[in-house]
């Protein structure tokens, strides 16, 4: 039986040498030995956020000065669309040290940056890459995720809310958007009847770090969504409530009551 091995030595020079195979049919000048003899001395001894970090800023350092043309390069090597609700992190790994790399470097590139991050969470996720993005101008990212929350693709409507979580695992923790509340669950109450479980489930986390919060107005939210809507997701819902349910919160046994007797 083979042992397990911690998922940061994926980061290491092997991850180096398939990125500059993929990179090099659509960057031929791109250096293939400095690269990874870059990643391989630079990842030595660090945990797994920092080789990616080291990979991302080596894929800097050797595809064109232009961020334009350097993502250009990378969104060439994105691979297909992951068409299932699966294998988004064990199937677009090699993706992360793209993703940190706008992140990173594509913050003065705000629209450009929507748009890579669109298409590479059609393959793995752009969770983490658009945290600084929504520090940066909440406003403007409020645009495309009024548009992203009817996407047709699950993963574009799941980044909508795992990307806004206050409690995002791995992630920094993060105010709610624009210090309030209600722009966060303005974003949920369209997703809460999603069909796709995976949408569900990144929802039902979204509310219950809200819960966290400020439980008051996350219940009071509750209750007349529960009231107002025809149709409703009991799942999402105890999921949601599931820390309140916990520590024995009287409003939301209440709601849990509604919900069992059909209110």
């Amino acid at each position: 039986m083979t042992g397990y091995v911690p998922l940061k030595y994926y980061f290491d020079k092997e991850l180096a040498i398939k990125l500059s195979d993929l990179i090099q049919p659509n960057y031929p000048s791109f250096s293939k030995k400095n690269f990874v003899d870059a990643v391989t001395a630079g990842v030595k001894d660090k945990e797994l956020k920092a080789r990616v970090e080291v990979i991302a800023d080596a894929l800097k350092k050797y595809l064109p000065v232009e961020y334009k043309e350097a993502l250009a390069i990378l969104l060439n090597i994105l691979g297909p669309e992951n068409k299932t609700e699966e294998g988004m992190f064990t199937n677009g790994y090699f993706l992360m040290p793209v993703a940190y790399f706008v992140e990173k470097y594509g913050l003065e590139y705000f629209d450009l940056s929507f748009k890579a991050m669109y298409e590479i969470t059609k393959r793995h996720t752009s969770e983490y890459a658009i945290r600084p993005y929504l520090i940066a101008d909440t406003n403007r990212c409020m645009v495309y995720f009024r548009d992203w929350v009817e996407d047709p693709n699950p993963h574009i409507r799941r980044l909508v809310s795992e990307g806004t979580r206050p409690r995002l695992p791995w992630a920094k923790k993060m105010l709610p958007l624009k210090n309030d509340i209600q722009n966060n669950l303005y974003l949920l109450e369209t997703l809460m009847c999603d069909e796709s479980l995976y949408v569900q489930k990144s929802v039902a986390n979204h509310i219950n770090d809200l819960t966290k919060e400020d439980p008051d107005v996350v219940l009071k939210w509750m209750e007349q969504y529960i009231s107002n809507k025809e149709e409703i997701n009991p799942r999402i819902i105890k999921n949601g409530l599931r820390t309140l349910v916990k520590s024995r919160n009287e409003h939301a046994l209440k709601l849990l009551c509604w919900i069992e007797q059909g209110v």
